[in-house]
C-alpha cells in the first residue's frame, strides 16, 4: 500500500514510520521527507486505510492532514499508462496528480489547454499527468489546475515523476 501526505506542516519522516507501525501495518518505508510512505497491511479498503491514517497523524501531530492510500498495482499503472515520454523527461518536467476520486470532465470544460502550450496536461485513472517543460513552479498550466472550479472537493496531491518511478520501485512487482 502507499500513502500521500498532503500539507506543508513538518512530519518526521521517523514518526511517520512510528505511526503507520503502531496501526499494524507492516514493511514501513518512507521516501525521502515528501510525505510518501510505503507498507503492507491485511486491510484492503484504501478509503478505509486512508481515515485510519489521517486520524492517527492528527492524534499524534496535533493536526488533520488529508491522506490517500493507493496499492504498488496501482502505482505501476499509472506509470504504465504515462502518455508522456517519461524516459525521456527530466523528473521535474513530469507529474502526476493523485486524486481520491475521478473528477469528470466538466472540471475542465473552461480550461483552455491550447492556452498554455507548451505545457499539457492529461487525465488517467484518479490521476492527472502534467508535462510542465519548465518545472512545476513556474507552472502556468498547475496553477490554472489547481483553481477550485477544478480542484474542489476532492483530495489530490502532486509527485514529480521521479518521486513516481521511486515509489513504484518501493511497491515492488
Amino acid at each position: 500500500m502507499r500513502a500521500f501526505r498532503q500539507r506543508s506542516e513538518k512530519v518526521p519522516m521517523a514518526e511517520l514510520r512510528a505511526v503507520l507501525e503502531g496501526l499494524g501495518h507492516g514493511d514501513v518505508q518512507t521516501y525521502l521527507q515528501s510525505g510518501n510512505a510505503v507498507f503492507s497491511s491485511t486491510r484492503t479498503d484504501p478509503a478505509a486505510l486512508a481515515r485510519e491514517l489521517e486520524a492517527a497523524v492528527e492524534a499524534h501531530f496535533g493536526f488533520r492532514v488529508a491522506c490517500l492510500v493507493v496499492d504498488g498495482a496501482y502505482l505501476r499503472a499509472v506509470a504504465e499508462a504515462c502518455p508522456f515520454p517519461a524516459a525521456e523527461l527530466e523528473g521535474k518536467q513530469l507529474h502526476a496528480t493523485f486524486f481520491s476520486e475521478q473528477p469528470g470532465p466538466e472540471r475542465f470544460a473552461a480550461l483552455d489547454a491550447a492556452a498554455f502550450l507548451p505545457e499539457e496536461y492529461r487525465l488517467g485513472d484518479r490521476v492527472l499527468y502534467l508535462y510542465a517543460p519548465h518545472g512545476l513552479g513556474r507552472s502556468k498550466l498547475a496553477e490554472a489546475l489547481a483553481k477550485p472550479a477544478v480542484a474542489k472537493g476532492i483530495d489530490a496531491t502532486t509527485r514529480n515523476w521521479n518521486t513516481v518511478a521511486k515509489l513504484v520501485e518501493l511497491t515492488g512487482p
